[in-house]
């Protein structure tokens, strides 16, 4: 049951800045300030919902549901720890066409990731 929640909360923290906070930031605010807040959120957000996701495993008690989890933590760990330098990295010395690809795969990166967890919900209804 506290996993269905955990799991929910993820959900809705994930949908809530995809469609309301991100573009809503780039369309208020100067570029500048929109990279930097994105460049600070970001980190923040893989680190909190891999926290919440690593809870989770021990709260499933299904073990397929289980390894569900612990891709989407590793996932987060390795968005967090690697991806995001790099893109960063690519931004900053202008390799826009790096920036895209290392960009666009950390949206799938995210979507499956939310994929994943709201699979997870239906199945335990």
């Amino acid at each position: 049951m506290i996993t269905n929640y955990l799991i929910s909360g993820m959900v809705g923290i994930m949908l809530f800045f995809t469609v309301v906070v991100a573009p809503t930031v780039f369309k208020v605010l100067p570029v500048e300030w929109s990279s930097k807040y994105v460049r600070n959120f970001f980190p923040k957000y893989y680190a909190f919902l891999g926290f919440i996701t690593l809870v989770t495993v021990f709260t499933e008690q299904n073990p397929i549901g289980r390894l569900y989890l612990i891709s989407c933590a590793v996932l987060f760990a390795f968005t967090l720890f690697f991806l995001t330098g790099k893109i960063n990295a690519a931004k900053d010395e202008g390799k826009n066409k790096q920036f895209q690809v290392l960009h666009g795969l950390s949206v799938v990166i995210n979507i499956a990731q939310l994929c994943i967890f709201i699979y997870l919900l239906t199945k335990s209804l």
